[in-house]
């Protein structure tokens, strides 16, 4: 009998989740780019996975916000409000922590939620991803942005022609029986239109984790098939080499979506690993390290302000500045970490979050004759007595020293992690920040 099918609320969007088996600790799988919670079942590779980890784990797996059983959105959603998603359904589904598996598209998803939530996060499985999309100068594998924009138009064309769920079924499966194909295109077809499917890629193909990964502190076993057409075997090994003590297997199977037939391997490995680091770990303790994003603002000029208004009324000033600046936090699930004279130094656990409050707060100071300059950078984090500090914060407040008057500047970090999310923003240029090696590649961001 199939599990019922239950509802997460995601802000206000429903997302679609099932849960089965009643092992000793709770799996969550976050599934590729199309699935469906209850179609899936009817995919003879997807059936043996789901009930292989059911068979030794309490598993929630579900369908991403905009395709499968969850509810339609418009456009692509960003890899940000995905990852909420995530800890929306474990929430519902009544599990404090789990081990996460990510597959193909959800591989981004489930790293960035292990590096961001690590006290809801005890082991790490990524099948089939990898660490960006398109090629670069300091990353070989992928296409150009323009080859990646053609083909992705390509695919939309032949989409509208009827033909695509055939097409991308038996180009991800290529050993898959005549079955398991039409089982998996009709799965497709249901899912997804071939317009979602664009919007889906052409924010993918923007998503670049890099930086991430090296936050990422849970046991993390990296998996690969080495016939995969889409992602190459040298990127799934260049990921492992990106997360701390992550260990890389790779099958000898042909296609990026692996059939009924040689999924049986994978999850022993899968089983294995996880069992190991089950039986291995000891009593939880809450995390010392996680990713963040940290904002810092600063009133321009607030020297000379204070000196022309006098004392009492720049105190006025500053507590409604402090009260606008903590509304706009609260608005975005900000923390605020330290309040300075003029100045605030806040962490997000969302970088699109932290861009929307900072670009806000510029607008809400405005009417008082106020102007603010912000920075941001996302990066790991030391926890110490309940606040964050690290390198990351130097280089957050480095990066807010160079804003102008009324500008949000981000970080390339920041940048790379809210595709999808609406912002822009205005190159500005490579910067040395002080007492922080390197030249950093810093934008403007525009809410």
């Amino acid at each position: 009998m199939r599990p019922v099918t239950h509802y997460a609320r995601s802000g206000d969007v429903s997302i679609a989740y099932q849960v089965l088996g009643e092992g000793r600790f709770d799996v969550v799988f976050v599934p590729p780019a199309v699935s469906n919670v209850e179609l899936g079942w009817d995919v003879p590779g997807t059936r043996v996975f789901l009930e292989g980890l059911a068979s030794f784990a309490r598993l929630i797996h579900f369908d991403k916000r905009g395709t499968g059983m969850s509810d339609r959105v418009t456009g692509a959603p960003s890899l940000e409000i995905r990852v909420d998603d995530v800890r929306a359904v474990m929430d519902a589904a009544g599990c404090e922590r789990a081990a996460v598996i990510g597959w193909s598209e959800g591989v981004a998803m489930s790293a960035v939620f292990a590096a961001a939530h690590p006290q809801r996060v005890w082991a790490l499985v990524l099948y089939g991803g990898a660490a960006r999309e398109l090629r670069a100068p300091d990353y070989q594998w992928g296409l150009t942005e323009g080859e990646a924009i053609r083909e992705i138009s390509e695919s939309r064309a032949a989409g509208d022609q009827g033909a695509f769920a055939e097409a991308l079924a038996e180009s991800g499966m290529p050993t898959g029986g005549a079955t398991e194909i039409a089982a998996l295109a009709q799965l497709i077809r249901q899912s997804a239109s071939p317009g979602a499917l664009e919007a889906l890629a052409r924010m993918n193909v923007q998503i670049d984790v890099r930086n991430v990964l090296p936050a990422i502190r849970v046991p993390t076993l990296v998996l690969h098939n080495q016939g995969d057409r889409r992602v190459e075997l040298e990127r799934g090994r260049d990921m492992a080499q990106r997360i701390p003590g992550a260990a890389f297997v790779e099958f000898p199977i042909e296609g990026h979506m692996t059939p009924a037939a040689d999924m049986p391997r994978v999850l022993d490995e899968i089983q294995r690993f996880l069992g190991d680091v089950w039986e291995n770990a000891g009593p939880f303790q809450m995390p010392e390290r996680v990713l963040a994003t940290v904002m810092f603002t600063d009133i321009v000029g607030s020297t000379v302000k204070a000196a022309d208004l006098g004392d009492a009324r720049w105190r006025e000033m500053l507590e409604r500045h402090h009260q606008l600046v903590r509304r706009e936090l609260a608005r975005a699930r900000g923390t605020e970490i330290d309040t300075s004279g003029d100045g605030f130094f806040a962490a997000f656990d969302g970088p699109a979050r932290a861009i929307r409050c900072a670009c806000a707060v510029t607008e809400a100071v405005r009417p008082l004759g106020l102007e603010v300059r912000a920075g941001l950078h996302t990066g790991e984090c030391e926890l110490v007595d309940g606040k964050i500090a690290g390198i990351a914060v130097h280089i957050g407040a480095r990066v807010a020293s160079k804003a102008e008057p009324g500008e949000v500047l981000v970080s390339s970090t920041v940048k790379d992690l809210v595709a999808g999310s609406g912002l822009t923003f205005e190159a500005r240029g490579e910067h040395e920040l002080k007492g922080i090696p390197g030249q950093w590649r810093l934008y403007r961001a525009r809410g």
